[in-house]
């Protein structure tokens, strides 16, 4: 299995900067829906984790001021939990990759610099392993076969 293959790439994939606030990584998980979203730096594009809707509330509730007020002010890097939803470089082994997919349901995928390339959706591995694979040397030959015609 290719990583490669399975890749959303940075270009179709949604993510937060580090530099966010608290109101500005809400705003864009609600706006595309999902439950946790890569959070990539802006000075070098290297990914610095993954926030999820509980570490924004368990961050709302954790403050004294938790306004959204508060939150125009409220860096979404103080948010982020250390170690969760680790990335893979992008010559993973499929074994890895299958491992991380069991834990979380995108994988972060990095280059050998540590820039972030895109994710890897439990959804596309499963896609991949569940579509049948189609020969396409039988596919030419059935095309390639003699049609009988009704002709007398």
């Amino acid at each position: 299995m290719n990583v490669i293959s399975l890749l959303t790439p940075k270009a179709q994939a949604a993510y937060l900067y580090d530099d966010f606030t608290v109101r500005q990584g809400l705003e864009k998980l609600h706006a595309h829906g999902y439950t946790a979203l890569p959070v990539l730096s802006r000075e070098d594009g290297s990914y610095v984790g993954t926030i999820s809707e509980g570490d924004f509330l368990w961050g709302l509730l954790d403050r004294e001021d938790n306004s959204l007020r508060a939150q125009e002010k409220l860096p979404l890097i103080q948010l982020l939990r250390p170690n969760f939803n680790p990335a893979v470089r992008i010559d993973v082994t499929s074994e890895q990759l299958l491992d991380q997919a069991m834990q979380q349901s995108f994988i972060p995928v990095v280059d050998d610099r540590g820039a972030f390339v895109g994710i890897v959706t439990r959804q596309n591995i499963i896609r991949h392993l569940t579509t049948p694979k189609v020969d396409h040397s039988e596919r030419a030959a059935y095309r390639a076969a003699p049609v009988f015609s009704s002709v007398h």
